[in-house]
């Protein structure tokens, strides 16, 4: 495969405008930072699956679970932030016509939003139940409150 100047490119190149690939370290940040927006965004049983020695096809696989249509594709669309602070864009976003899963592709990382039911009959985690886990990464500090000094 080549990139858009002839170039080889090595397998999980991300969809950055830049040529060049998310390494192991950056795509795990990129996963557990996207985690964290979605867990932000009132999704539960958000996990994060390092699976670049099991497939070819990604480095990592954000799963979370949605309480409501409009949450999910609200958590979906706050995705963008977080792909623009580590300098990429989603390669395509699928979503079936129940809005029972959703799916943001960034190449490196795989997001799945699922309603409860679909989580529960496409049990992804069962697929990958050899990855390793990543810890989300952590809320951000929050500004300490003077007046209460």
């Amino acid at each position: 495969m080549t990139d858009p100047s002839g170039r080889a490119s090595p397998a999980g190149a991300t969809s950055s405008e830049d040529p060049g690939v998310l390494d192991r370290d950056a795509s795990r940040a990129f996963a557990a930072a996207l985690a964290r927006s979605i867990i932000d965004d009132k999704c539960e049983h958000v996990i994060v699956l390092d699976v670049v020695e099991m497939t070819t096809v990604t480095s990592c696989i954000v799963i979370g679970t949605g309480t409501s249509d409009r949450q999910m594709k609200s958590a979906l669309d706050n995705l963008k932030e977080v792909a623009d602070a580590f300098g990429t864009h989603v390669a395509r976003v699928s979503e079936d016509e129940g809005t029972t899963w959703l799916l943001a592709d960034y190449v490196d990382v795989v997001v799945h939003l699922f309603e409860p039911n679909a989580r529960a009959y496409y049990d992804l985690e069962s697929m990958w139940i050899d990855a390793p886990r990543i810890e989300p990464a952590p809320p951000p500090e929050r500004a300490s409150d003077d007046r209460n000094d």
